[in-house]
């Protein structure tokens, strides 16, 4: 989820960001679509990487940790034992019952017990990095195509204004998806996707206009 929204937002940002600053710029339209289909295969390999780089060093990370309780637990059984009877008791379980769970979730699988109780790895949060790394990238493909496909029929003259209240509305829409998704304030995603997004669009206008106006370096 995190992956699909994180890539669906940039998609649509930076897609949009990139035809928006061509536009300001001057370019006719056969630019600013080639412009945008450049950064929409560039976005997508650079977020599949990224993702899958971030979440194989996680990865790692989980191993190693799992690795060094796996040793406390053949070297330091007992210890172990207290540790994860003190982790039920902050939890607000009796001393008596949290022993009593420690050990029997220790004599069944203690290495789960302590990845789930202590380190807070389980099935459902281990990072796998292929698939962040394809729902990352496919999700930039879904969102950064929006506005590739609004520069086929938006005339020339009303590309940056029309690009603008797309991918606005777009994000909007993102950002209430991923509010509802997480149970947090659908105001607050919103605000904050869409003063972000304006703010990133207006910056690369700017460029383009400064450097569309045969600026020289």
């Amino acid at each position: 989820m995190r992956a699909a929204v994180l890539g669906a937002n940039d998609g649509i940002l930076s897609v949009t960001s990139i035809v928006i600053g061509v536009a300001a710029a001057g370019q006719n339209s056969e630019a600013i679509i080639l412009a945008g289909l450049a950064g929409l295969v560039a976005g997508a390999f650079s977020m599949a990487a990224g993702e899958y780089v971030s979440v194989s060093s996680q990865s790692d990370i989980e191993t190693g940790d799992l690795e060094r309780e796996r040793l406390e637990l053949e070297h330091h059984y007992e210890e172990e034992l207290q540790e994860l009877t003190g982790i039920y008791e902050e939890r607000g379980l009796s001393p008596e019952l949290s022993l009593q769970v420690a050990k029997q979730l220790m004599e069944n699988d203690a290495l789960k017990a302590h990845a789930r109780d202590e380190l807070g790895i389980n099935e459902i949060t281990s990072a796998n990095p292929l698939q962040a790394a394809l729902y990352s990238a496919g999700s930039f493909l879904v969102g950064g195509s929006l506005p590739v496909l609004l520069a086929f029929f938006i005339p020339l003259r009303l590309m940056e204004y029309v690009q603008y209240a797309g991918a606005l509305c777009f994000l909007i829409i993102l950002g209430t998806v991923a509010a509802k998704a997480g149970g947090s304030s659908i105001s607050k995603a919103v605000f904050r996707i869409s003063f972000w997004g304006t703010l990133a669009m207006g910056m690369t206008a700017l460029v383009g206009y400064i450097f569309g106006t045969g600026l020289t370096i």
